[in-house]
């Protein structure tokens, strides 16, 4: 190798083995902290001498854990995290282990950004394979909706590359479907320009206010410009906000335009339709709005998480959701309401892996918490919020807003994610390239048994 290998005992191993969710503390044989792209073929090759289970670790910010595996082999990318642009083309090639701070700062240097997630300490890869949903959404899609080209090492180790015109099926598949069918060793994207500061805030209300709002939210995002990409919330905010104790219901905007006049003229009109108890709006540098949340999710933090998509906003389900987040009254667990449509609803259905392109909300119910003894109280709180949402729910689950809990019966679950015709395709290139399923540590697609 040309990185190193990280084996129990080692100065270094507790280190090298955690991921970002506290919850999960388990003990690998080893960790391999690639130091080239050429290590990966050392790795998956003993693997499959070894017979270790292996997990694939990029940024390491999975929720379900899955870039750690106990008593068996991680590949760790971490190291690798470089970010090329190629600002004439508006191409950006991404290491697997680059962080959404590494490529929005690559990026921004040349008035250029590639839609991505909200946390800046996400991985690019995990984030991308599986979807990617975050400020550009309606502007621009999803970050897999951006993605030109990537570069794969299969379980036979063979380097592929996948495009719309090369290795197509490939290509599909990775747009939605994880790390089933090989490990990305380079991603290509299509950045689009962007101002040197865009227009971006909250409007903040408190609890009595909520139904009025959310009321008023729904009306307003019927008629939203793709530039506009709001995202509802539900928290107890962290300490550094100054928000005091108590839950807020904040409504956080992004405008992905240069004409701020009309993105500020369209947040007035919300405004003046539910007026906020405190506000924040301006002009702000894009990778300092990219990292504004990142405080809600430090690392170390135990974490677990459940999503539904909807379309519905109507008084009922306004009133279901100021039901569930009103039992929000401690620091630590979020909802997250994502408005669609847009640039991510015009992208056809069966256009990538991802499993629903028709919905017009997507909820996310996440805890960041550090105390061991309220596991139980607070995953059962987000269990809780998805099933009170079921009656609304359309078809397919996210997979970057799942935990590990369905690894029991895998198929069921890739089944409810992507629905049965997606998972379908998705059985067929798995059958194609990962008949052993060496790849198991995801959202696992399983192979057709021999």
């Amino acid at each position: 190798m040309t990185g190193r290998l990280v084996e129990r005992g080692d100065a270094g191993y507790d280190e090298a083995r955690r991921v970002w969710n506290g919850m999960i503390d388990v003990h690998p044989v080893a960790v391999a902290r690639a130091g080239s792209i050429r290590d990966i073929d050392l790795v998956l090759a003993a693997a499959q001498r070894t017979g270790l289970p292996l997990a694939v670790r990029g940024g390491g910010h999975n929720i379900a854990g899955h870039g750690t595996v106990e008593d068996g082999l991680v590949l760790d990318l971490g190291e690798l995290r470089g970010v090329v642009v190629d600002p004439a083309n508006q191409l950006v090639s991404v290491e697997p282990g680059a962080t959404l701070a590494d490529l929005d700062r690559a990026t921004t240097r040349h008035g250029l950004a590639v839609p991505s997630g909200v946390v800046s300490a996400t991985g690019v890869a995990g984030l991308a394979l599986g979807g990617g949903i975050g400020w550009m959404t309606r502007s621009d899609g999803l970050t897999l909706d951006n993605l030109d080209s990537a570069d794969v090492v299969t379980a036979a180790c063979d380097h592929l590359h996948a495009s719309e015109e090369e290795n197509a099926e490939l290509f599909w598949g990775l747009r939605g479907g994880g790390g089933n069918f090989g490990v990305v060793s380079s991603f290509t994207f299509r950045a689009r320009r962007l101002p040197s500061l865009v227009l971006a805030g909250n409007l903040f209300y408190r609890r009595p206010r909520w139904e009025s709002a959310l009321s008023a939210f729904a009306g307003w995002a019927h008629a939203l410009p793709d530039e506009m990409t709001p995202i509802v919330t539900f928290m107890v905010l962290p300490p550094e906000f100054g928000m005091g104790d108590d839950p807020w219901m904040t409504v956080g905007f992004a405008w992905i335009s240069e004409d701020h006049r009309a993105g500020l003229a369209l947040v007035d009109r919300l405004r003046s339709a539910a007026p906020p108890d405190a506000e924040e709006a301006g002009p702000t540098p894009w990778p300092v709005w990219q990292s504004a949340m990142d405080s809600v999710f430090p690392r170390g933090s135990r974490g677990y998480w459940k999503n539904v998509s909807f379309s519905r906003l109507d008084e009922e389900v306004v009133g279901v959701l100021v039901e569930l987040a009103s039992g929000i009254t401690w620091r630590g667990t979020g909802i997250d309401v994502h408005h669609l449509e847009g640039a991510f609803g015009r992208v056809p259905e069966e256009a990538t892996a991802f499993p629903n392109r028709s919905a017009r909300f997507w909820l996310n119910v996440y805890g960041f918490w550090r105390d061991p003894g309220e596991d139980e109280r607070l995953t059962a709180f987000a269990r809780h919020v998805h099933a009170r949402m079921q009656p609304f729910a359309e078809h397919g689950e996210y997979v970057n807003f799942l935990g590990a809990e369905d690894a029991h019966d895998p198929v069921e679950a890739a089944r409810r994610a992507y629905g049965r015709e997606k998972h379908h395709r998705l059985v067929a290139l798995k059958n194609r390239y990962d008949p052993q399923n060496l790849f198991r540590l995801n959202h696992n697609v399983l192979p057709t048994p021999v």
